[in-house]
């Protein structure tokens, strides 16, 4: 079995008796699987045991050890002589909130050993991890291309992954279009939003990795055994990307124009009903105008009124009526309203 890089030793008795005065940590949760040279160490949700047993067996930079107990590391990679320390942020669905959430998968890659540290279950890095350790062939022909491929596979799975859930956004979109043209477009204002946030929360997550993927395309060399040309294979995980994001591109131009289409559909409803109190009122203020003229109190001559009316009374009435009328039809016309 070959040896764990730069294997941290005790230097002296003192040195060895200090840690008994440290609490007891709880046995950390480490698995692990091996085949032609190559170790994989698998460490879901680390805590402050596995940090212990990261610090005692390797002797990783300690930002890097930092930033993989950070909750707000942003995707990155760093190379060091001797590893290569890559954080990746992969979509996964979050049913406990019902909405799609950011999941953390930080890598520490050395010529024989390849350390997984997810900040919460994967299902790509589990499936994988769980078929290694089930399947002994595949184990083999993976692990016998290098610490590089392997790290190739879980990046590429880990991508591959995005897929299934930007299928079921495209087909909640497609629903949602039925659903506006069926005539739910109140009903359907709280689906947009939700779909344009998941959209929103997918862009967050896999804009931010392209430089580091081109980063990785470079870095890879030095981890691929036997010389192995696998360029073609790297160059796929940056074509993965750019479909992705491409899909959530196109997703964001159907949300933005679902949206708006739902808003005129509101808006048009709005002016129907406008348009129909507008024809009520156009109906009735002909028969307003009528009754509030013959039901002023200078009254009219030989009307109803006991003490008759004044005609010059009634005249300056309609003439003051009219000037407002056309003092308003002018200032209207001059604000150009009409």
């Amino acid at each position: 079995m070959p040896n764990l890089p730069r294997l941290k030793r005790p230097r002296g008795a003192a040195e060895s008796a200090a840690p008994a005065a440290v609490p007891e940590l709880s046995t950390p949760r480490v698995e692990e699987i091996e085949a032609a040279g190559i170790r994989w160490f698998n460490v879901e949700q680390p805590g402050p045991a596995e940090q212990a047993w990261l610090e005692e067996h390797f002797e990783f930079h300690p930002l890097d050890i930092e930033d993989v107990f950070s909750k707000n590391q942003r995707p990155k990679i760093d190379e060091y002589p001797d590893y290569l320390f890559l954080v990746l942020h992969i979509p996964v669905f979050n049913r406990e909130i019902g909405r799609l959430g950011t999941g953390e998968l930080d890598l520490f890659v050395g010529s024989d050993f390849v350390v997984t540290l997810p900040s919460r279950s994967l299902p790509p890095v589990e499936y994988l991890f769980e078929r290694c350790r089930a399947d002994e062939d595949l184990r083999e022909k993976i692990f016998s291309r290098g610490s590089g491929y392997l790290m190739y596979r879980l990046v590429d799975d880990s991508f591959d992954y995005c897929f299934p859930m930007l299928r079921k956004i495209g087909n909640k979109l497609d629903a949602l279009e039925d659903e506006i043209f069926e005539g739910r477009s109140e009903d359907v204002v709280r689906d947009i939003s939700n779909a344009k946030q998941e959209i929103i929360n997918f862009r967050k997550v896999i804009r931010p990795q392209r430089p580091v993927l081109q980063d990785l395309e470079r870095a890879k060399a030095r981890y691929l055994a036997g010389g192995i040309d696998l360029e073609i294979y790297f160059d796929d995980i940056i074509d993965a990307h750019e479909r992705i994001w491409d899909l959530l591109e196109n997703y964001k131009e159907v949300i933005e124009a679902l949206e708006e289409t739902n808003e005129s559909f509101l808006s048009h409803r709005v002016n129907d009903a406008l348009r129909v109190l507008t024809a009520i009122t156009v109906i009735v203020l002909p028969l307003t105008l009528i009754a509030s003229i013959f039901g002023m109190n200078v009254g009219l001559p030989g009307g109803g009124d006991p003490e008759g009316g004044s005609l010059a009374t009634f005249a300056v009435v309609i003439g003051v009526m009219v000037g407002v009328l056309a003092g308003m039809v002018a200032w209207f016309r001059k604000r150009r309203w009409l």
